[in-house]
């Protein structure tokens, strides 16, 4: 009741999505045409927004890049210690981005009780690179290095937290909701991006009427199998990404 308190637009907007955009028990195409050749990756960078711009036009400035098929866009960005990490130093291996707000009660429940409660300690031992992003803006709900910090140890995350207080790398990727999954393949090529799993509120229960299916594994499993992913999206749920310029 209390993430439905807290996060109730999420919630409300979440629920009817997965009852009927979601459902496991619909047959899921297993065959997909064979990924596209690897392109140049999109540098993500943006011009200073003019003195007086409106919100509509810094977010038109930083319009997502990120489509399935193809690759993912690079970014540089610092770690809680301070230093920084590249998309591209990862080149030639599997690579999931998970976006991250400490205070979302839907990123709680997931690290918690859901479907991130050691998924990335357990991926990460099968050699996956597993990258949080914090994306709030400066005054915003979980931003900065010791809120994220603050959280890394409460859920007990191994994995590097990287900071976006500008979004640049958010918008880079259309990222909407904490927690909202990206999974980069060996290539280079974006081939996931949606909820972890498809439980109603991060709990990992069963949404009504369907079964309980963890995406992230899935997507995985397929890549490790030299398989394509059978579900390369679906609807994401979770709280507002709190941008700078939102």
């Amino acid at each position: 009741m209390m993430l439905r308190t807290l996060c109730t637009t999420a919630t409300l907007i979440a629920i009817p999505l997965f009852v009927f955009g979601c459902d496991a028990k619909k047959p899921v195409a297993q065959t997909q045409a064979p990924q596209p050749t690897p392109v140049a990756a999109a540098a993500v960078t943006a011009a200073p927004a003019k003195v007086g711009a409106s919100a509509a036009s810094a977010k038109s400035a930083a319009a997502p890049v990120a489509k399935l098929g193809e690759a993912a866009p690079q970014f540089t960005l610092k770690d809680l210690d301070g230093k920084d990490v590249a998309l591209s130093g990862f080149k030639g291996k599997v690579v999931v981005l998970e976006w991250f707000n400490p205070n979302c009660p839907f990123v709680n429940a997931a690290h918690t009780q859901g479907p991130l409660v050691n998924a990335a300690a357990r991926h990460m031992n099968e050699g996956v690179v597993w990258l949080s992003i914090n994306s709030s803006g400066p005054g915003k709900e979980g931003n900065g290095v010791d809120k994220s910090r603050d959280g890394a140890a409460r859920f007990n995350m191994p994995n590097p937290i990287l900071i976006d207080e500008d979004g640049k790398v958010g918008h880079a990727f259309g990222a909407e909701r904490t927690p909202h999954m990206f999974i980069v393949n060996k290539e280079g090529i974006l081939v996931y991006h949606g909820p972890a799993d498809n439980s109603p509120d991060g709990e990992g229960r069963s949404p009504i009427g369907g079964k309980l299916v963890n995406y992230v594994d899935a997507a995985l499993a397929d890549l490790a199998a030299g398989h394509p992913v059978a579900i390369p999206e679906a609807p994401v749920y979770g709280c507002h990404v709190h941008y700078s310029d939102s």
